[in-house]
């Protein structure tokens, strides 16, 4: 059975609804078995993709206008397209004229899954290479420092000397759960001074600065 999917944009694309509808309905899907969504492309809730799915059984043919209708993006066409596969269910866009049931449209549909990995490699390359350039110019990534290493070892004595956290708080401008993480990261805690963990816990925030950053 060829079940068909419509999808427009917006409110307003009337017309291209009767185009895509004209068209699934002359390659033969069953005015009854058509569903349609009035949403953009990278709506990741379509309730009208989401009950064409659902209403698939294995031997069933999706069938779409052309390939955007379906996909937000090339992974995540790829990605119904293979779900739909292990459903036994076949995928047919009629302005590509690609058709999993063909050997021609399973060709194409490999090709689309290795542009896809393609693409996906030259990201993670740009990006590592990215990370890579801007550590060597002392550059790191993650969220800006709120309290740096000298600030938080003079936290640290503060407190050390019967300093309250809300005292140390208004005193360096911290905020309160900015100030309990901070601690936390370094094992800050009240009972250190007595046993003799001062030491430590400075030698911490001198030897990785970054773990008092938050």
């Amino acid at each position: 059975m060829l079940v068909g999917y419509m999808r427009v944009s917006t409110e307003g694309d009337r017309q291209v609804v009767d185009l895509q509808r004209d068209a699934l309905l002359a390659a033969g899907v069953d005015e009854r078995h058509l569903f349609e969504d009035r949403a953009s492309g990278t709506c990741g809730d379509r309730a009208g993709l989401a009950k064409a799915l659902a209403f698939l059984r294995s031997g069933d043919c999706l069938v779409v206008w052309k390939l955007d209708r379906l996909g937000r993006s090339l992974p995540h066409l790829l990605t119904t397209v293979t779900d739909l596969k292990m459903r036994g269910i076949a995928f047919r866009s009629l302005t590509e004229q690609m058709d999993t049931t063909t050997p021609q449209g399973e060709l194409l549909f490999h090709i689309f899954g290795a542009l896809a990995q393609f693409e996906r490699s030259l990201i993670q390359e740009r990006v590592q290479a990215g990370l890579a350039a801007a550590r060597r110019r002392g550059r790191r990534g993650g969220r800006p420092v709120a309290i740096d290493a000298e600030k938080l070892a003079a936290v640290v004595t503060a407190l050390d000397g019967g300093a309250t956290k809300a005292a140390v708080c208004r005193t360096f401008g911290v905020r309160r759960s900015t100030l309990i993480d901070s601690l936390a990261r370094i094992g800050w805690s009240p009972g250190l001074k007595e046993s003799g963990g001062t030491r430590d816990t400075t030698a911490a925030i001198e030897r990785n600065p970054d773990r008092g950053a938050v």
